[in-house]
């Protein structure tokens, strides 16, 4: 055998073959009519010897601009934070590793605890009664909130704040289309949805309310005014959050939040060029049964031994289809491991103190930076980790600069706010040094 991921030899081959009755591989296609069959071979390489591939790969791999090599200020939605060694070694164990989803409880006892434990520190994080076990990602969850809304209150009509990720409006753009709902978006005043815009936008027709704090920009939003706005009408107040800053902030269930959702990318997920991630949803009690996706709920067996169970499961394929509130029909259950492996290694003392590490780098940064000639701050506002900066010159012009001296610059908000061109958002999260950062800044003294 040459292969170890395609263990068939020969003599599989040729039992096969007998047993189907045929000669050949192009036997099995003769049902397709030949006029619509490709002829001749495709225009593909040819194949490798496993150590050849094996090395070819890893040439491949070796253009890629890693954090192992690059100091990032790059966030944007995606965060390179400390990781505890625990968690890849948890998560890289064949039972949770090779691990489906756990549907007899009988023998996923240690999977259905795991997501049962992840539901549990979400809900303390967020300062929400009930979480479900995951969803795809941050921007999944913010679409499938706005579903849970309409539902709810009977309304189509949902306000979402454009200092919320595009891409997450994006999504829920998309995904608004198939439920019949009008997406209305809020203008941003000085880095921070506009309150007097969002309330005279708020009316009956309003399901939703949408925010994002920390925003898009870094910026916190007053959730305090906005919640009165978003309740006036009887319609859900939705907050997507940075799970990491909660272990500094107040938390949104604490503001009247009728729905938290978020990506749990930052705690324990690298940022492995975009994906997968790992999406949170959690609620009020009065929607657990709203809730997509699926929780698991502790019990105890008949001989009082505690257990775990799929408790609900809200989705078409296990309920009536017109009561179905999402077809999400998985989650991140490995993810969601590691994510909580992360947060029970830092503990809520580490937590709070890699919060405060976020916090006073970012602060730091930002006003070095701002002490720099064609650099100025964009906003002025309370912010976590992250910033936007207004610069002299194009973004892009920035960053190739800053990459080759063994940087990876910041976002380009120009790319989706166009207002907002020659202006860029950057990250600064526990994992840069001080010696970094003022690194930065000698190569933008240099620019200038």
């Amino acid at each position: 055998m040459n292969f170890r991921y395609l263990p068939m030899t020969e003599a599989d081959r040729r039992e096969m073959f007998e047993t189907l009755g045929i000669d050949s591989v192009e036997d099995l296609f003769q049902d397709i009519p030949g006029n619509i069959r490709f002829q001749g071979r495709l225009n593909i390489p040819e194949p490798m010897a496993e150590p050849v591939l094996t090395r070819h790969m890893k040439r491949l791999a070796g253009k890629n601009a890693s954090f192992d090599q690059y100091a990032s200020f790059l966030g944007a939605g995606a965060y390179e934070h400390y990781i505890p060694s625990v968690v890849n070694h948890v998560i890289s164990r064949s039972e949770f590793y090779t691990a489906y989803t756990p549907y007899q409880p009988e023998i996923s006892q240690g999977e259905l605890q795991a997501i049962f434990e992840f539901q549990s520190m979400i809900c303390e994080l967020t300062g929400m009664d009930v979480a479900n076990s995951s969803m795809y990602d941050g921007p999944t969850a913010l679409a499938e909130a706005a579903g849970v809304a309409s539902s709810v209150s009977g309304k189509s009509k949902v306000l979402i704040s454009r200092a919320v990720h595009p891409e997450a409006r994006a999504i829920l753009s998309t995904q608004a289309k198939g439920l019949g709902l009008e997406v209305t978006e809020i203008p941003c005043k000085d880095g921070v949805t506009d309150l007097e815009e969002l309330e005279a936008a708020s009316d009956a027709d309003t399901a939703a309310v949408i925010l994002q704090s920390p925003n898009f920009f870094g910026n916190l939003e007053n959730l305090a005014s906005v919640e009165p706005i978003a309740h006036r009408h009887k319609g859900l107040l939705i907050v997507s959050t940075n799970p990491v800053s909660l272990g500094l902030l107040k938390p949104p269930g604490e503001f009247g939040a009728d729905i938290v959702v978020g990506d749990a990318q930052p705690m324990g997920i690298p940022v492995q060029f975009g994906g997968p991630h790992c999406g949170f949803f959690a609620v009020t009690k009065k929607l657990m049964r709203k809730v997509p996706g699926r929780i698991v709920g502790q019990t105890t067996d008949e001989e009082g031994v505690r257990g775990f169970v799929l408790t609900l499961q809200a989705r078409e394929q296990h309920i009536r289809r017109e009561k179905a509130t999402s077809n999400i029909c998985s989650n991140q259950a490995l993810n969601a491991l590691a994510s909580a492996v992360w947060m029970t290694a830092l503990g809520k003392v580490g937590l709070q103190q890699l919060a405060k590490l976020n916090l006073d780098k970012a602060h730091y940064a930002k006003e070095r930076l701002s002490r720099i000639a064609g650099v100025e701050p964009l906003f002025d506002q309370p912010f976590f980790n992250e910033f936007a900066l207004r610069l002299n010159r194009p973004v892009a012009e920035v960053n190739r600069a800053l990459f080759r001296e063994g940087f990876i610059g910041g976002y380009d908000l120009g790319r989706v706010y166009p207002e907002w061109a020659g202006s860029m958002l950057i990250a600064v999260t526990d994992m840069r040094t001080k010696e970094e950062i003022d690194g930065l800044a000698h190569v933008l003294e240099g620019l200038s």
